[in-house]
């Protein structure tokens, strides 16, 4: 009989915590350990530690089982010599369970990646959760940019978007709930029809005398934010240059 258990976390962070609640809502949750715990052996080892951390974390893991790391950017290499290694990274934003966790609906994708059994093992995980694992056999890198591109920079952008509307007069407390919906509408839109046939706007409409009153405005109140969206437009135009036609509000 072997004396491995099933899973073991280790990484009591945001993702580690949010995890163990996820699997508990389905069974007896399995141990989640820190940096300075023994590590027993088990099937599965699912490394939920900063990047800078895997290969350190990796280091104790006993020989045998099933390796993975939780992160978007790092490839399997901090993860030698464990032969079945692999990686399984949400693309979800995890602040805690202590804030919350992902909606159910739509399932939070998981990508997964590596040695054909870490693979599947990684799969199976990720449906315990709930989430739904998508194969990324390339660049960790360009993975990562786009997620971070997605969530991070997306949610700067809506920080950015309400600066603007505070110097229109808007309370600057209430401004990125105002322009949530919208926000979040556009980003609907453009899942399910593609980004170019959901964009709106000047740019979509050739309205070039509205691009250049956002830009004077903009100029006004700091040029660092003329510069972000002169970057933006430069780069919806190349959006609406792949969709044949003009669109219009």
């Amino acid at each position: 009989m072997s004396n491995r258990i099933p899973l073991l976390i280790v990484g009591p962070g945001r993702l580690g915590r949010s995890a163990l609640a996820l699997l508990s809502r389905h069974g007896p949750p399995p141990p989640l350990l820190g940096r300075r715990d023994a590590l027993p052996p088990a099937d599965l080892t699912w490394l939920t530690v900063p990047d800078r951390e895997i290969a350190h974390a990796a280091a104790r893991v006993p020989a045998g089982g099933i390796v993975l790391h939780a992160s978007g950017a790092t490839d399997l290499t901090p993860l030698q010599p464990h032969v079945r290694a692999g990686s399984l990274h949400p693309l979800m934003t995890f602040p805690g369970p202590e804030v919350g966790l992902p909606a159910d609906e739509p399932a939070t994708p998981a990508a997964v990646a590596g040695h054909p059994e870490a693979v599947r093992a990684a799969a199976q995980l990720a449906r315990a959760m709930g989430w739904k694992p998508f194969p990324v056999p390339g660049d960790r890198r360009a993975y990562h940019a786009a997620a971070v591109m997605a969530g991070n920079q997306a949610t700067v952008l809506l920080g950015l978007a309400a600066e603007v509307l505070a110097a229109a007069g808007v309370p600057a407390s209430a401004a990125p709930a105002l322009l949530a919906p919208l926000a979040l509408q556009s980003i609907r839109n453009a899942a399910e029809a593609g980004p170019a046939a959901a964009l709106t706007g000047p740019v979509a409409r050739g309205d070039e005398a509205v691009v250049a009153e956002h830009q004077a405005a903009l100029a006004a109140l700091d040029p660092a934010l003329r510069e972000a969206y002169a970057a933006l437009t430069r780069a919806t135009r190349r959006l609406v240059a792949r969709k044949p036609g003009t669109q219009r509000d």
